[in-house]
């Protein structure tokens, strides 16, 4: 017979694999079911998404760069994937990690995939931050225009597309030229760390947790200067 801790480690890693995999066969019959025994069995929601729904997701990337999926599968795996964060970021536990902000968070303009964003929105909010979603395909005057209206603490842009890093860059320019103390994030999958020093912005972060980690970062950063 298993010890307690083992049993339950097969039991959440058999529940995991199960949230994956209707993501990545676009099987919402069976994430609802899978959801459903999440919960009976105190499945940690945090722990789902982020070791269940997403690692499904990017699995579902991975086909669709091999050429095994198509548009189509892929926009059913993320209605699939969109269903089950819909449940579970209700029940995610919210820290107050003694840091309060104010985040505009969007997609830069031609980009139209939001996940990665819609994660990092979702590690913010239960961390305390206001945050004010612009959405995805945001056009420049957007931004300058949100910016103008709430001056947040930071902005966080995202993109997913080699194609719209110019366009993010552009951002960025105008962004500072408004305002040189202006602290931004960005993260996507053609940014990286050499690229945002580059650019010089205040942060980047290739996960949503991560993202969290580094906002907190830079919130403590304004602080300790304005304390100075």
């Amino acid at each position: 017979m298993l010890e307690p801790e083992r049993e339950w480690q097969e039991l959440e890693l058999h529940l995991l694999t199960r949230l994956k995999k209707a993501v990545v066969e676009h099987d919402e019959e069976e994430l609802l079911a899978a959801i459903e025994d999440a919960f009976r069995e105190g499945l940690d929601a945090r722990k789902a998404i982020f070791e269940g729904l997403v690692p499904g997701m990017g699995e579902v990337s991975r086909l669709y760069e091999e050429g095994v999926y198509y548009i189509p599968e892929l926009l059913l795996c993320a209605d699939v994937l969109y269903r089950g964060l819909a449940v579970f970021k209700e029940h995610v536990e919210k820290k107050d990690l003694g840091i309060k902000g104010t985040v505009i968070i969007g997609v830069v303009e031609g980009d139209i995939h939001d996940i990665g964003k819609n994660l990092v929105k979702m590690m913010l909010e239960g961390a305390g931050f206001e945050v004010i979603d612009l959405g995805r395909d945001v056009p420049l005057h957007s931004f300058l225009a949100e910016h103008r209206k709430v001056r947040p603490d930071i902005v966080c842009l995202s993109t997913m597309m080699t194609t719209t890093l110019a366009e993010m860059k552009k951002v960025i320019k105008e962004l500072r030229k408004r305002n040189p103390r202006v602290k931004i994030m960005v993260g996507g999958a053609p940014l990286s760390d050499c690229i945002a020093r580059r650019w010089g912005v205040s942060g980047y972060a290739p996960d949503a947790h991560l993202a969290l980690k580094k906002a907190v970062e830079i919130m403590q950063s304004v602080k300790e200067n304005c304390d100075e």
